[in-house]
């Protein structure tokens, strides 16, 4: 287990263990937690219902592969710390990444 937590609209951080062995792509890691995400796509890059803002540990993730990059220049408010979360792999190098959703903002 690894722990990621997810910073809410007023600051504070809610931390979640998150199992890196089961095969879950971030998204379904924050669906099982009950985060309001409505991953429209299935996984595949292409809504942006999972965006999120890497606060800390970003150097820790994976290059951003040509689908995510594309699906990202097309929302307004991303920048280089956004993320699709359906991307992301949970793994032992992502212990104590902080994120912000995006997506339901």
């Amino acid at each position: 287990m690894i722990d990621i937590s997810i910073e809410g609209q007023n600051g504070e951080r809610r931390v979640l263990e998150v199992p890196e062995d089961m095969g879950l792509n971030l998204m379904e890691v924050l669906k099982a937690y009950e985060y309001d995400i409505q991953a429209t796509c299935g996984g595949m890059a292409l809504c942006a219902t999972c965006h999120i803002e890497v606060l800390e540990g970003g150097e820790k993730l994976g290059e951003i592969n040509d689908n995510e990059m594309a699906t990202l220049d097309t929302l307004p408010d991303a920048d280089r710390n956004s993320r699709l979360a359906c991307q992301l792999r949970p793994d032992a190098a992502m212990n104590g990444l902080v994120i912000r959703l995006k997506c339901n903002n």
